[in-house]
Protein backbone atom coordinates (compact mmCIF):
# COMPACT_ATOMS: atom_id res chain seq x y z
CA UNK A 1 0.00 0.00 0.00
CA UNK A 2 1.32 3.94 -0.43
CA UNK A 3 2.11 5.79 2.60
CA UNK A 4 -0.01 7.72 4.28
CA UNK A 5 -0.28 11.20 2.79
CA UNK A 6 1.78 13.86 4.89
CA UNK A 7 -0.47 16.80 4.50
CA UNK A 8 -3.61 15.30 4.61
CA UNK A 9 -6.43 15.20 7.72
CA UNK A 10 -9.30 13.08 7.67
CA UNK A 11 -12.41 13.73 9.16
CA UNK A 12 -15.13 11.41 10.33
CA UNK A 13 -18.47 13.54 10.93
CA UNK A 14 -20.18 10.75 13.35
CA UNK A 15 -23.84 11.97 14.32
CA UNK A 16 -27.28 11.64 12.97
CA UNK A 17 -29.63 8.87 14.34
CA UNK A 18 -30.77 7.10 11.43
CA UNK A 19 -34.25 7.58 11.91
CA UNK A 20 -35.28 5.14 9.12
CA UNK A 21 -33.60 2.10 10.55
CA UNK A 22 -35.72 2.54 13.97
CA UNK A 23 -35.77 0.45 16.57
CA UNK A 24 -32.32 -0.67 15.51
CA UNK A 25 -30.58 2.53 15.50
CA UNK A 26 -31.40 4.95 18.66
CA UNK A 27 -30.32 8.43 19.86
CA UNK A 28 -27.97 6.60 22.25
CA UNK A 29 -27.16 3.74 19.67
CA UNK A 30 -26.99 5.50 16.29
CA UNK A 31 -26.32 3.76 13.20
CA UNK A 32 -22.50 4.30 12.91
CA UNK A 33 -22.17 2.11 15.99
CA UNK A 34 -24.01 -0.75 14.46
CA UNK A 35 -22.35 -3.81 12.35
CA UNK A 36 -25.12 -3.51 9.63
CA UNK A 37 -23.08 -5.94 7.42
CA UNK A 38 -21.85 -8.92 9.53
CA UNK A 39 -18.08 -7.46 9.33
CA UNK A 40 -17.74 -8.02 12.94
CA UNK A 41 -17.17 -4.82 13.51
CA UNK A 42 -18.99 -1.36 13.35
CA UNK A 43 -19.82 0.87 10.60
CA UNK A 44 -17.39 3.33 12.21
CA UNK A 45 -14.59 1.26 12.41
CA UNK A 46 -14.77 0.23 8.73
CA UNK A 47 -14.82 4.09 8.08
CA UNK A 48 -11.51 4.26 10.28
CA UNK A 49 -9.97 1.19 8.49
CA UNK A 50 -10.60 2.46 5.27
CA UNK A 51 -8.92 5.84 5.82
CA UNK A 52 -6.60 5.10 8.30
CA UNK A 53 -4.31 4.09 5.24
CA UNK A 54 -4.84 7.52 4.08
CA UNK A 55 -3.90 9.56 6.37
CA UNK A 56 -2.21 7.31 9.59
CA UNK A 57 -3.98 6.83 13.02
CA UNK A 58 -2.94 9.85 14.22
CA UNK A 59 -4.40 12.12 11.98
CA UNK A 60 -7.72 10.93 11.70
CA UNK A 61 -10.41 13.41 13.77
CA UNK A 62 -13.73 12.42 14.77
CA UNK A 63 -16.80 15.02 15.49
CA UNK A 64 -19.58 13.41 17.16
CA UNK A 65 -21.92 14.22 20.24
CA UNK A 66 -20.97 14.54 23.89
CA UNK A 67 -22.91 11.40 24.55
CA UNK A 68 -21.39 9.22 22.17
CA UNK A 69 -18.40 10.00 23.23
CA UNK A 70 -17.16 6.96 25.36
CA UNK A 71 -18.70 4.48 22.88
CA UNK A 72 -16.76 6.06 19.98
CA UNK A 73 -13.26 6.01 22.00
CA UNK A 74 -14.40 2.42 22.53
CA UNK A 75 -14.70 1.63 18.98
CA UNK A 76 -11.35 3.71 18.03
CA UNK A 77 -9.10 3.29 21.04
CA UNK A 78 -6.46 4.48 19.06
CA UNK A 79 -7.85 7.83 18.86
CA UNK A 80 -5.80 10.57 20.17
CA UNK A 81 -7.60 12.70 22.47
CA UNK A 82 -7.13 15.87 20.85
CA UNK A 83 -8.77 14.29 17.58
CA UNK A 84 -11.86 14.13 18.88
CA UNK A 85 -14.34 17.10 18.62
CA UNK A 86 -17.26 17.07 20.66
CA UNK A 87 -20.55 19.00 19.63
CA UNK A 88 -23.00 19.93 22.33
CA UNK A 89 -26.14 19.26 20.40
CA UNK A 90 -26.58 19.04 16.39
CA UNK A 91 -25.92 21.69 13.85
CA UNK A 92 -25.52 19.64 10.94
CA UNK A 93 -22.60 19.15 8.41
CA UNK A 94 -21.10 22.79 7.99
CA UNK A 95 -20.94 23.41 11.85
CA UNK A 96 -19.36 19.85 12.35
CA UNK A 97 -17.08 19.84 9.29
CA UNK A 98 -16.42 23.81 9.44
CA UNK A 99 -15.13 23.55 13.39
CA UNK A 100 -12.88 20.53 12.35
CA UNK A 101 -11.63 23.11 9.95
CA UNK A 102 -10.96 25.77 12.12
CA UNK A 103 -9.04 23.79 14.74
CA UNK A 104 -6.99 21.98 12.47
CA UNK A 105 -5.84 24.85 10.25
CA UNK A 106 -4.44 26.26 13.17
CA UNK A 107 -2.92 23.43 14.28
CA UNK A 108 -1.62 23.22 10.74
CA UNK A 109 -1.75 25.80 8.58
CA UNK A 110 -1.51 23.89 5.10
CA UNK A 111 -3.95 21.10 6.12
CA UNK A 112 -5.53 19.35 3.38
CA UNK A 113 -9.07 17.87 4.90
CA UNK A 114 -11.37 14.98 4.12
CA UNK A 115 -14.93 14.84 5.47
CA UNK A 116 -16.72 11.30 5.05
CA UNK A 117 -19.32 10.04 6.95
CA UNK A 118 -19.60 7.65 9.47
CA UNK A 119 -21.77 5.12 8.96
CA UNK A 120 -21.41 4.40 5.31
CA UNK A 121 -20.18 0.85 3.29
CA UNK A 122 -17.64 1.05 0.72
CA UNK A 123 -16.14 -1.74 -1.21
CA UNK A 124 -13.51 -2.32 -2.42
CA UNK A 125 -10.74 -0.18 -0.05
CA UNK A 126 -8.53 0.04 -2.76
CA UNK A 127 -10.59 2.08 -5.25
CA UNK A 128 -11.90 4.32 -2.45
CA UNK A 129 -8.94 5.29 -1.54
CA UNK A 130 -7.50 5.76 -5.51
CA UNK A 131 -10.57 8.29 -5.64
CA UNK A 132 -9.50 10.06 -2.12
CA UNK A 133 -5.77 10.73 -3.74
CA UNK A 134 -7.54 11.96 -6.66
CA UNK A 135 -9.25 14.38 -4.91
CA UNK A 136 -6.44 15.27 -2.83
CA UNK A 137 -4.42 16.01 -5.67
CA UNK A 138 -7.31 18.52 -6.58
CA UNK A 139 -7.61 20.11 -3.27
CA UNK A 140 -3.53 21.24 -3.89
CA UNK A 141 -4.86 23.20 -6.64
CA UNK A 142 -7.20 25.29 -4.33
CA UNK A 143 -10.40 23.67 -5.71
CA UNK A 144 -13.35 21.91 -3.17
CA UNK A 145 -13.38 18.37 -4.24
CA UNK A 146 -16.20 15.76 -4.00
CA UNK A 147 -16.13 11.76 -4.80
CA UNK A 148 -19.48 11.29 -7.05
CA UNK A 149 -20.79 7.60 -7.45
CA UNK A 150 -21.60 6.09 -10.86
CA UNK A 151 -25.31 5.32 -10.49
CA UNK A 152 -26.34 1.85 -10.69
CA UNK A 153 -30.16 2.48 -10.57
CA UNK A 154 -32.48 5.16 -11.60
CA UNK A 155 -32.64 6.33 -7.87
CA UNK A 156 -35.00 8.77 -6.11
CA UNK A 157 -32.92 8.26 -3.00
CA UNK A 158 -30.08 10.30 -3.67
CA UNK A 159 -28.91 14.10 -4.54
CA UNK A 160 -27.18 14.38 -8.44
CA UNK A 161 -23.74 15.74 -8.86
CA UNK A 162 -23.36 17.17 -13.18
CA UNK A 163 -19.58 16.48 -14.02
CA UNK A 164 -19.06 19.25 -16.48
CA UNK A 165 -15.85 19.70 -18.47
CA UNK A 166 -12.27 18.19 -17.79
CA UNK A 167 -9.86 20.00 -15.15
CA UNK A 168 -6.32 18.85 -16.13
CA UNK A 169 -4.87 17.85 -12.87
CA UNK A 170 -1.80 15.62 -12.08
CA UNK A 171 -2.11 12.91 -10.31
CA UNK A 172 -6.18 12.98 -10.82
CA UNK A 173 -6.90 11.74 -14.05
CA UNK A 174 -10.44 11.68 -14.01
CA UNK A 175 -11.24 15.00 -12.37
CA UNK A 176 -14.26 16.87 -13.62
CA UNK A 177 -15.54 20.20 -12.91
CA UNK A 178 -19.03 20.46 -11.57
CA UNK A 179 -21.29 21.78 -13.53
CA UNK A 180 -24.15 22.14 -10.55
CA UNK A 181 -25.91 19.99 -7.86
CA UNK A 182 -29.12 18.52 -8.49
CA UNK A 183 -31.90 17.41 -5.24
CA UNK A 184 -33.64 14.15 -5.01
CA UNK A 185 -34.99 13.71 -8.30
CA UNK A 186 -38.52 11.93 -9.45
CA UNK A 187 -38.63 8.64 -11.30
CA UNK A 188 -38.41 9.77 -14.93
CA UNK A 189 -35.89 12.47 -13.86
CA UNK A 190 -33.53 9.51 -12.50
CA UNK A 191 -34.33 7.61 -15.42
CA UNK A 192 -33.07 10.62 -17.36
CA UNK A 193 -29.42 11.00 -15.22
CA UNK A 194 -29.03 7.08 -15.51
CA UNK A 195 -28.73 7.38 -18.63
CA UNK A 196 -27.04 10.23 -19.28
CA UNK A 197 -23.02 8.96 -17.79
CA UNK A 198 -22.49 12.56 -16.49
CA UNK A 199 -24.57 12.18 -13.42
CA UNK A 200 -23.40 11.17 -10.38
CA UNK A 201 -24.87 10.30 -6.58
CA UNK A 202 -23.90 12.49 -4.61
CA UNK A 203 -22.30 10.90 -1.49
CA UNK A 204 -21.57 13.30 0.59
CA UNK A 205 -17.80 13.27 0.86
CA UNK A 206 -15.77 16.64 0.72
CA UNK A 207 -11.81 17.16 0.12
CA UNK A 208 -10.01 20.82 0.19
CA UNK A 209 -7.26 22.88 2.05
CA UNK A 210 -8.82 23.56 5.36
CA UNK A 211 -8.29 27.26 4.35
CA UNK A 212 -9.97 27.27 1.12
CA UNK A 213 -13.02 25.64 2.97
CA UNK A 214 -13.29 27.88 5.60
CA UNK A 215 -13.04 30.75 3.25
CA UNK A 216 -16.13 29.50 1.12
CA UNK A 217 -18.56 29.88 4.52
CA UNK A 218 -16.90 32.90 5.20
CA UNK A 219 -18.06 34.17 1.76
CA UNK A 220 -21.61 32.56 2.04
CA UNK A 221 -22.31 31.74 5.67
CA UNK A 222 -19.83 34.78 7.66
CA UNK A 223 -22.14 34.74 11.39
CA UNK A 224 -21.62 30.92 11.04
CA UNK A 225 -17.73 31.58 10.28
CA UNK A 226 -17.21 33.75 12.93
CA UNK A 227 -18.83 31.31 15.35
CA UNK A 228 -16.30 28.55 14.18
CA UNK A 229 -13.81 30.65 14.24
CA UNK A 230 -14.26 31.80 17.72
CA UNK A 231 -15.00 28.14 18.67
CA UNK A 232 -11.38 27.19 16.96
CA UNK A 233 -9.44 30.03 18.96
CA UNK A 234 -10.42 28.37 22.23
CA UNK A 235 -10.42 24.50 21.23
CA UNK A 236 -7.03 23.85 22.12
CA UNK A 237 -7.75 25.42 26.17
CA UNK A 238 -9.36 23.09 28.08
CA UNK A 239 -10.30 25.95 30.46
CA UNK A 240 -11.69 28.42 27.62
CA UNK A 241 -13.10 25.39 25.31
CA UNK A 242 -16.16 24.17 27.76
CA UNK A 243 -17.86 27.58 27.93
CA UNK A 244 -17.31 29.35 24.49
CA UNK A 245 -18.54 25.78 23.41
CA UNK A 246 -21.68 26.05 25.20
CA UNK A 247 -21.88 29.91 24.53
CA UNK A 248 -21.64 29.98 20.84
CA UNK A 249 -22.40 26.45 19.31
CA UNK A 250 -26.05 26.56 19.81
CA UNK A 251 -26.26 29.82 18.24
CA UNK A 252 -24.41 28.18 15.32
CA UNK A 253 -26.59 28.11 12.16
CA UNK A 254 -27.75 24.50 10.51
CA UNK A 255 -26.96 24.21 7.30
CA UNK A 256 -25.98 21.15 5.41
CA UNK A 257 -22.23 21.96 3.64
CA UNK A 258 -23.86 21.40 -0.10
CA UNK A 259 -25.70 24.27 0.40
CA UNK A 260 -23.17 26.24 2.08
CA UNK A 261 -20.65 25.33 0.51
CA UNK A 262 -20.89 22.98 -2.51
CA UNK A 263 -23.43 24.80 -4.63
CA UNK A 264 -22.34 28.54 -4.69
CA UNK A 265 -18.12 26.52 -4.86
CA UNK A 266 -19.86 25.12 -8.21
CA UNK A 267 -21.86 28.18 -9.22
CA UNK A 268 -18.34 30.09 -8.89
CA UNK A 269 -16.28 27.26 -10.93
CA UNK A 270 -14.49 26.04 -7.95
CA UNK A 271 -16.09 22.93 -7.23
CA UNK A 272 -14.58 19.75 -9.07
CA UNK A 273 -15.08 16.08 -8.37
CA UNK A 274 -13.46 12.51 -9.02
CA UNK A 275 -15.71 9.98 -9.84
CA UNK A 276 -15.59 7.11 -7.48
CA UNK A 277 -15.83 3.18 -9.18
CA UNK A 278 -16.47 1.67 -5.62
CA UNK A 279 -19.43 0.16 -4.72
CA UNK A 280 -21.02 2.72 -2.02
CA UNK A 281 -24.63 2.37 0.22
CA UNK A 282 -25.37 5.08 2.39
CA UNK A 283 -27.76 2.22 4.72
CA UNK A 284 -30.38 5.13 4.77
CA UNK A 285 -33.52 2.56 5.60
CA UNK A 286 -34.34 -1.00 5.76
CA UNK A 287 -34.78 -1.74 1.77
CA UNK A 288 -31.04 -0.78 1.48
CA UNK A 289 -29.83 -3.17 4.34
CA UNK A 290 -31.72 -5.73 2.94
CA UNK A 291 -29.83 -5.79 -0.06
CA UNK A 292 -26.77 -4.99 1.50
CA UNK A 293 -27.36 -8.37 3.37
CA UNK A 294 -28.56 -10.38 0.75
CA UNK A 295 -25.65 -10.97 -1.02
CA UNK A 296 -27.58 -10.87 -4.69
CA UNK A 297 -29.75 -13.88 -3.94
CA UNK A 298 -33.34 -11.72 -3.83
CA UNK A 299 -35.13 -14.49 -2.51
CA UNK A 300 -33.60 -15.39 0.51
CA UNK A 301 -34.15 -14.13 3.83
CA UNK A 302 -31.25 -12.25 5.10
CA UNK A 303 -30.66 -12.23 9.17
CA UNK A 304 -28.71 -10.04 11.29
CA UNK A 305 -27.87 -10.40 15.06
CA UNK A 306 -25.55 -12.07 16.77
CA UNK A 307 -27.51 -14.85 18.71
CA UNK A 308 -30.46 -14.70 16.29
CA UNK A 309 -33.08 -17.48 16.42
CA UNK A 310 -35.05 -17.41 13.27
CA UNK A 311 -37.10 -19.91 11.17
CA UNK A 312 -37.45 -19.28 7.59
CA UNK A 313 -39.45 -21.00 5.02
CA UNK A 314 -39.88 -19.50 1.41
CA UNK A 315 -39.62 -15.81 2.75
CA UNK A 316 -37.38 -13.15 1.64
CA UNK A 317 -36.48 -9.69 2.90
CA UNK A 318 -34.20 -8.98 6.22
CA UNK A 319 -34.68 -10.14 10.10
CA UNK A 320 -32.69 -8.16 12.58
CA UNK A 321 -32.86 -9.62 16.12
CA UNK A 322 -31.42 -7.89 19.31
CA UNK A 323 -32.97 -10.76 21.59
CA UNK A 324 -33.02 -14.33 22.19
CA UNK A 325 -36.80 -14.56 21.13
CA UNK A 326 -37.46 -17.48 18.26
CA UNK A 327 -38.68 -15.71 15.20
CA UNK A 328 -40.58 -17.66 12.56
CA UNK A 329 -41.17 -16.49 8.93
CA UNK A 330 -43.13 -18.54 6.78
CA UNK A 331 -44.13 -17.75 2.95
CA UNK A 332 -43.52 -13.59 2.78
CA UNK A 333 -41.90 -11.99 0.42
CA UNK A 334 -39.72 -8.92 1.63
CA UNK A 335 -40.79 -8.59 5.07
CA UNK A 336 -38.47 -6.20 7.53
CA UNK A 337 -38.56 -6.97 10.73
CA UNK A 338 -36.26 -5.54 13.72
CA UNK A 339 -36.64 -6.92 16.91
CA UNK A 340 -35.20 -5.23 20.28
CA UNK A 341 -36.06 -5.71 23.81
CA UNK A 342 -38.75 -3.03 24.15
CA UNK A 343 -39.97 -2.14 20.39
CA UNK A 344 -40.79 -4.17 17.00
CA UNK A 345 -41.23 -3.43 13.92
CA UNK A 346 -43.05 -4.92 11.45
CA UNK A 347 -42.83 -3.68 7.42
CA UNK A 348 -41.38 -4.40 3.79
CA UNK A 349 -39.03 -3.10 2.12
CA UNK A 350 -41.48 -1.44 -0.40
CA UNK A 351 -42.64 0.62 2.72
CA UNK A 352 -38.95 1.24 4.40
CA UNK A 353 -39.02 4.92 3.83
CA UNK A 354 -42.05 5.40 5.92
CA UNK A 355 -40.21 4.34 9.42
CA UNK A 356 -39.07 8.08 9.90
CA UNK A 357 -42.39 8.39 10.10
CA UNK A 358 -43.31 6.25 13.28
CA UNK A 359 -40.18 7.80 14.71
CA UNK A 360 -42.40 11.59 14.29
CA UNK A 361 -45.44 9.64 15.88
CA UNK A 362 -43.74 8.68 18.81
CA UNK A 363 -41.89 11.83 19.61
CA UNK A 364 -45.47 13.43 19.02
CA UNK A 365 -46.92 11.01 21.41
CA UNK A 366 -44.15 11.41 24.15
CA UNK A 367 -42.78 8.13 23.65
CA UNK A 368 -39.17 8.85 23.58
CA UNK A 369 -38.05 6.57 26.02
CA UNK A 370 -37.83 4.07 22.58
CA UNK A 371 -36.17 6.43 20.67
Amino acid sequence: MPEPIADFYAVIPAGGIGSRLWPLSRADAPKFLHDLTGSGQTLLRDTWDRLEPLSGPDRIAVVTGRAHRAAVERELPGIPDKNVFLESEPRDSTAAIGLAAAILVRREPDVIIGSFAADHVIRPAHLFDWGVRQAIAVAREGYICTLGIQPTEPSIGFGYIKKSSELIVEGAPEAALVERFVEKPDLDTAREYFADRSYLWNAGMFISRADVLLAAIEENRPELHAGLIELAEAWDDRERRGPVVDRVWPTLEKIAIDYSVAEPAAAAGRLAVIPGHFDWDDVGDFASLTKLNSHGRGNDLAILGENARILADTSSGIVVSQTQRVISVIGVKDIVIVDTDDALLVTTSENAQRVKGVVDALKLTGRGDVL
